[in-house]
């Protein structure tokens, strides 16, 4: 028997076990778990059984979905959305919130019976995501009753399907159905087949508060029930998982007009400055990576590190490791628990082995007996190194250094992913300009890993689009009003390249309209032009997009300028166009080039008024939400209203801070190639608006293959869509199928078209004493 003196001297953990009888008897009493759909659990049919994977024993048989099994779910979710959404937001509010309490008293149950499934330490479980999944329903229990005062004139999207993974397998649940529910919609849930068990938990809840019949399905199952649900007739698909399955998701929509949010991989930088408090760093490094044995999707698993205190950083951090308890994830004094399933720890050590294979040194993360992997890190690992690209998604991050801010903010945004980031620095300049320069959706500024409802979550790049929390994650469970009338403005004419020289007769000196591109007047690449009223447009090519893209990307400039600076610009257009209005006239008509003023106008007013939020989250943070342009948009155009058409959607995007490469309307383009002098005399900088016209859709699609487009806006045929969705899904942009409208009409402006032109990027910082009392996430 260990004595008090030497217990004091070794400061050794005894084991503490928590109790799991309460939920190994639920379990039991539940024996085989059907599919809760229409606010009851059906018969079981096939089944397949989940496992604890810290013993491997079988835990419960849960029932594979079939298509039918989903077409009942979405029949169900049909049925009960209308009256759903015909509640009142306090009626609404009222169920959310009392979920959120039946959570509450099941907090401990629910925490053990998410460790048995998963594998986490019950720690993790018990004081993070359970009180953050009653957080999440308390939080959008506001957002329902304040839907229709902070959300005018939007509506809920219909019946969502929704697919979660198994590292957090309650939280993302709440993450979900919260605001689906919070906005009116129904919901098709599928949990992840590794952990079904406390979505099945949940659904007794969603019974116990009287939740209306349909209004949450689940249905259980594996990758095949997942892809019945996004083939199922549903509005809104939701995924949180990895980056192959979200592609093939967005592949599977192209075309369908249905929306979709993507959360997917991430391989997230942790910057460590040469004057950050070391000590406090390497509990970050605890947080972020060796939290749920690095099965976070967010997880700084690239720690870099000022070269001038590497050492002595690595030292503290090896010191730290070699403190860390892998063990029975029940015991309380489990740091680290159990991988989900063998098939993930072979995973990530066939990773490792190609990372060391390539010449990088691990330290630590052996594999132990079962479901275990000892925390680790690679060192002495390049750039290209497998261990570097890769997801590892498991307890072991990468280590390298830097010399120069700039080599850091480099080696940061080498990786095709953006979810997150974490910045430690003991200079607020040094941070924040840190924090603003890394390509990432969440930046936490001397703290990691934190979350909460009010604070939106999402990605750039191949980590996916979409926000979940907050104001932004409800805009993305309802629908913006629609214009009240559409239509392309004519079907698209035959294309081809003019040969008969007799095809245009000019009138007096002829004018040879001309792309523009870097601003400069440019011939396309190919030398031809096709016919359209008022003589020869030039006729684009891929080459000419190519060259579109690169000098959009030298502008960068023009986001720097700030919104005051930008509006007097967008002004300037304003009185230039203005000058001009009877030749522009004459290409249009005068009702056309009046709206066009207008519209310049409007996105001028609009240019520095589009603020960001600090919103109120953990005590002891202030949590920015800022609106940073996308980048490079590519627009294509429809033929109705050339000219206003053209400005309502290039003006929107530049307004925000964006350059645009923009295909004018197909068939009478001419009208927008004259527009070059206006930009030259209303001080646009080069490459802000680049011009290529020629046949949309093919253009489109080109556009959108392009890397460096950072999102899509697309105006014409189905077909047309549909390609441009497909060539998109490849490196996973946005894309925003805009509706047809008059142009000239007061719906062809305002904050849906600025929405787009943005995304969020949530900033986390440090700020003030955290209050008494305020210490666990429930706060």
């Amino acid at each position: 028997m260990s004595l008090v003196n030497d217990i004091m001297q070794s400061m050794e953990y005894g084991p503490s076990s928590e109790d799991a009888s309460a939920a190994r008897d639920w379990l039991a009493r539940r024996g085989t778990f059907g599919h809760f759909i229409n606010g009851s659990f059906a018969t079981p049919g096939q089944v397949f059984e989940t496992r604890d994977p810290s013993t491997g024993d079988v835990l419960a048989r849960v029932t594979q979905g079939t298509a039918d099994d989903i077409a009942a779910a979405v029949k169900a979710a049909r049925k009960a959305q209308k009256p759903w959404a015909n509640l009142s937001g306090t009626e609404r509010a009222r169920f959310l919130y009392a979920i959120a309490r039946h959570v509450q008293k099941r907090e401990r149950f629910l925490s053990v019976l998410e460790t048995l499934d998963n594998g986490k330490p019950i720690r993790e479980a018990r004081d993070g995501d359970i009180p953050l999944v009653a957080r999440h329903f308390y939080h959008h229990a506001g957002w329902a009753e304040l839907r229709d005062t902070q959300f005018p004139d939007h509506a809920p999207l219909g019946v969502c399907g929704q697919i979660i993974p198994w590292n957090f397998p309650l939280l993302m649940l709440a993450w979900k159905v919260a605001p689906a529910l919070a906005a009116g919609n129904t919901v098709v849930l599928k949990p992840a087949e590794y952990t079904p068990l406390t979505a099945l938990a949940f659904a007794e809840i969603c019974q116990e508060v009287g939740l209306p019949a349909g209004v949450v399905n689940i249905v259980t199952g594996d990758g095949d029930t997942g892809a019945a649900l996004v083939a199922a007739d549903v509005d809104k698909i939701a995924f949180t998982g990895s980056t192959e399955v979200g592609r093939g998701i967005a592949r599977a929509l192209a075309g369908t007009g249905r929306k979709l949010t993507l959360e997917l991989g991430g391989k997230s930088p942790f910057i460590v400055m040469e004057d950050a408090d070391l000590d406090a760093a390497v509990e970050g490094v605890v947080d972020s990576i060796w939290f749920n044995q690095g099965q976070v999707c967010c997880a700084g698993s690239r720690i870099l590190v000022a070269e001038l205190v590497a050492e002595r950083f690595e030292t503290l951090m090896r010191a730290r490791l070699d403190r860390l308890r892998v063990g029975a994830p029940l015991d309380k004094s489990t740091d680290i628990g159990a991988i989900v399933d063998p098939v993930q720890k072979d995973r990530i050590l066939s990773i490792c082995k190609a990372a060391t294979d390539a010449g990088a040194d691990l330290v630590g993360g052996q594999p132990q007996d079962g479901c275990f992997i000892a925390p680790g890190y690679l060192k002495n690992i390049a750039p290209a190194n497998p261990g570097m690209q890769q997801e590892i998604f498991g307890p072991i991050a990468t280590l390298s250094t830097f010399r120069t801010a700039d080599e850091a903010i480099e080696l940061a945004n080498n990786t095709r992913y953006g979810l997150a980031g974490s910045v430690w620095s003991e200079s607020a300049t040094v941070a924040t300009d840190m924090a603003a320069r890394i390509k990432a959706g969440v930046i936490w500024i001397n703290c990691a890993n934190m979350f909460d409802a009010a604070a939106p979550f999402g990605g750039y790049r191949e980590s996916g689009y979409g926000r979940e929390g907050g104001h932004a994650g409800m805009l993305d469970y309802l629908a913006a009003p629609g214009p009240k009338n559409g239509g392309e403005g004519g079907k698209l004419k035959p294309l081809d390249a003019v040969t008969d020289a007799d095809a245009a007769k000019p009138q007096g000196i002829d004018r040879t309209a001309k792309m523009y591109i870097g601003g400069a007047q440019k011939r396309p690449d190919g030398g031809a032009s096709y016919a359209v009223p008022g003589g020869l447009a030039p006729l684009g090519s891929r080459k000419d997009i190519r060259n579109a893209v690169e000098a959009a990307s030298k502008a960068g400039k023009w986001a720097a300028m700030g919104g005051h600076a930008r509006a007097q610009v967008l002004y300037f257009m304003a009185e230039n166009l203005a000058a001009r209005a009877d030749e522009f006239a004459a290409r249009t008509n005068k009702r056309e080039v009046e709206a066009a003023i207008d519209r310049a106008f409007h996105y001028a007013a609009w240019a520095d008024k589009i603020d960001g939020r600090n919103v109120q989250a953990k005590p002891g943070h202030l949590v920015n939400v800022i609106p940073e342009p996308m980048g490079i948009i590519g627009i294509a155009c429809a033929n109705r209203n050339p000219l206003v058409g053209f400005l309502s959607l290039v003006l929107p995007a530049i307004a925000m801070g964006n350059s645009v490469v923009a295909i004018p309307a197909q068939n009478d383009p001419l009208a927008v190639t004259d527009l070059y002098q206006v930009l030259d005399t209303s001080d646009v900088p080069a490459g802000v608006v680049n011009i290529v016209t020629g046949a949309r859709d093919a253009l489109s699609a080109h556009l959108a293959l392009h890397d460096e487009v950072a999102a899509m806006w697309y105006c014409g045929t189905p077909e047309g869509q549909a390609s441009v969705d497909q060539a998109a899904s490849g490196n996973l942009k946005p894309v925003w199928s805009v509706p047809h409208r008059d142009w000239t009409g007061n719906d062809a402006q305002g904050h849906d078209f600025l929405n787009h032109a943005v995304r969020q990027k949530t900033i986390w910082l440090p700020y003030g004493a955290l209050p008494a009392g305020s210490g666990s996430a429930a706060y």
